[in-house]
């Protein structure tokens, strides 16, 4: 595995779309909480809105702990790119015809299909790590926070949620084999097509469209804000062991999938 993420390493490290998207994941962000954290700084900096804010969200959502699961739901908006960039590194497999000549050089099928979806989980795991670093920052920061580290389990359902859109755009990559279309795929589902979906199923079925799959590792963080509000509405609630559960049982479907696909379509 050490050899074939070398492999994977030589094909970027001179890449500069990959490196050039991959910076602007990073700064977006720590741009987009930087935006929303000067704008909670104003709230309550104000008698009247801070006030309003103090009752409807306790203390500031940039202060300890809460820090910790606002940073990961902001960041959770950006993730598309990360998918993006999956998309971009399969697909250009595709169009150089590099994974046929991989083949040709010893690699087997499913060492290479194991190497793109492991490249997927790294991507997810320093997103997590950056975020991590984003949220300690912006918490110590905030003047009236003292630093705790309760509620880092927004951590690791963020990590789940990046490795979601990561392995999805694998699969759609897989799919199209076009960068294209299956950047409009992707996009079409993700940002579109499930949340009309979402939509539908929660008015027609009492909160089903929380079980669709990126809904379903979206809901693992919420919005840090009318908490006690979303709690009275019944279809809202739900076990975070079984939306954790649900969303490996998506990323088992991904792998598996993925692999299968890739193991016995024709190069």
């Amino acid at each position: 595995m050490r050899q074939l993420l070398k492999i994977e390493w030589l094909k970027v490290k001179n890449y500069k779309t990959f490196w050039v998207l991959s910076a602007l994941y990073l700064l977006s962000i720590w741009g987009i909480n930087y935006i929303v954290f000067v704008f909670q700084r104003k709230v309550y900096a104000n008698k009247e809105a801070g006030d309003m804010a103090k009752l409807f969200l306790g203390g500031p959502p940039y202060a300890f702990p809460k820090v910790w699961q606002m940073t990961t739901n902001v960041s959770s908006y950006l993730l598309f790119i990360a998918g993006l960039i999956m998309i971009i590194l399969v697909t250009n497999e595709f169009t150089f015809k590099t994974h046929r000549q991989n083949v040709i050089d010893g690699v087997t099928r499913t060492q290479f299909i194991i190497t793109k979806l492991v490249c997927g989980f790294i991507i997810a795991l320093l997103s997590t790590v950056f975020v991590f670093f984003t949220a300690l920052y912006f918490g110590l920061v905030e003047e009236s926070s003292t630093i705790s580290f309760s509620d880092m389990q927004y951590l690791f359902y963020f990590f789940l949620q990046a490795l979601n859109y990561c392995w999805l755009a694998i699969f759609i990559s897989l799919l199209v084999k076009r960068s294209g279309i299956a950047i409009g795929v992707f996009f079409l589902y993700t940002i579109v097509l499930e949340n009309v979906l979402v939509q539908m199923l929660n008015f027609y079925f009492d909160g089903a469209g929380r079980y669709l799959p990126i809904q379903s590792s979206d809901e693992l963080i919420p919005v840090p804000v009318f908490e006690s509000l979303q709690k009275q509405i019944s279809w809202i609630e739900i076990s975070v062991y079984t939306l954790i559960l649900l969303v490996c049982m998506y990323l088992a479907a991904w792998f598996f999938i993925s692999k299968r696909k890739f193991e016995t379509d024709d190069l």
